[in-house]
């Protein structure tokens, strides 16, 4: 079996709840009766395989399946996982017929499972685990990246405040904000260091470009966060996991998609940092500037400053995996692979530090 289709089976469809993440399905049950429009159980509870960070069940009755998202089990970083957030902006952009699961109702109530959660829609579809999409046909690849980018171009063209979103977030200062933010999530778990972080860190407040926008921005934007059609090829019928959602400067988005994306040519640095394969290696997939092309003609966004959304995007990414690697070592996600997690950090730091430095390879 191809590595790409072991890696898409191992995390796509459900399992028995693990013990350690079980529920109170009881409580669960009853609190869906009095808040869901239309529930009627009896309730099955599975969980879902994918995913390391807020654990996702798959909510099955005779007459309709529910997913639920809930915070994680143990301690948790500041301002990290907010389940309630995702509600929020996925119920907002449901209205504007934008793809997403259909939101159902938030409980913040800790006492009816131990923290909140909220309930949405089950979509069907497939999700690919592996960006390299080896068991995808070569046009069809193509289909898939231009519906993604497309996709993005249209959630960074709406007008936050016209969909009720216009308190999702700070609208100015993005950066500097975030920059500090994601600083201190790495100081609470930091296991390592790395000089290289402390220089890009110390960097991109100092050269942030002018922000002409402000956007709903997803906040982690890759492949395994779209969900596709099962049959139609480029149809994407949700986006999914908003977690890190806010509003911001949309070329945030831009420049982590970037860094996700790699081509042939790229260091063994740049490779490291998602220990993947170079997609444009193989047959039918654009490349990062087709990609960009596309999202600059839709959007109409200057993206001459793009190096340094790379270097925070790369930034970002290395604190996401050092908060990871350091909840996987405390036995509280869901998943394996944690201590591939932390030998990505490195490497991300190493290529932010490059792009922010003009060199996006």
């Amino acid at each position: 079996m191809a590595d790409g289709v072991r890696r898409d089976e191992e995390f796509s469809g459900t399992k028995p709840v693990e013990e350690r993440h079980r529920i109170d399905e009881i409580s669960l049950d009853r609190w869906m009766q009095g808040n869901v429009d239309g529930y009627q159980g009896p309730l099955t509870v599975l969980q879902f395989k994918g995913g390391q960070s807020n654990p996702t069940y798959r909510l099955d009755t005779p007459g309709r399946s529910y997913v639920m998202r809930r915070k994680p089990f143990g301690k948790l970083l500041p301002s990290a996982h907010a389940v309630d957030r995702e509600f929020r902006v996925i119920s907002a952009l449901g209205k504007q017929n934008f793809p997403v699961a259909k939101a159902y109702a938030l409980c913040t109530d800790d006492s009816v499972i131990g923290s909140a959660f909220y309930i949405m829609s089950m979509e069907e579809g497939r999700v690919f685990w592996d960006p390299t999409l080896p068991h995808v046909a070569a046009g069809d690849r193509r289909k898939i990246f231009a519906s993604k980018i497309e996709t993005l171009a249209k959630l960074h063209m709406y007008d936050p405040a016209a969909i009720g979103l216009g308190e999702f977030g700070k609208p100015g200062n993005y950066f500097a904000r975030q920059v500090d933010r994601w600083t201190k999530q790495y100081r609470a778990s930091e296991t390592q260091h790395i000089p290289e972080f402390e220089k890009v860190a110390e960097w991109l407040p100092r050269t942030v470009p002018e922000q002409k926008r402000v956007s709903i921005v997803h906040g982690d934007y890759r492949l395994d966060n779209v969900m596709l059609h099962p049959d139609i090829p480029g149809r994407i019928n949700a986006v999914l996991d908003w977690e890190l959602s806010t509003l911001g400067d949309p070329l945030a988005d831009v420049g982590l998609l970037y860094v996700y994306w790699q081509e042939k040519g790229d260091g063994a640095a740049r490779q490291d940092t998602m220990a993947v394969p170079s997609v444009t290696m193989l047959d039918g997939f654009p490349t990062r500037r087709e990609l960009l092309d596309r999202y600059a003609e839709r959007t109409g966004r200057d993206l001459s400053a793009l190096p340094f959304y790379v270097g925070f995007g790369c930034f970002k990414l290395a604190v996401v995996c050092a908060g990871v690697a350091a909840r996987g070592r405390a036995g509280a996600m869901i998943g394996e692979g944690f201590v591939e997690m932390a030998q990505r950090i490195a490497p991300l730091v190493s290529v932010g530090h490059s792009a922010l430095d003009g060199n996006l390879r």
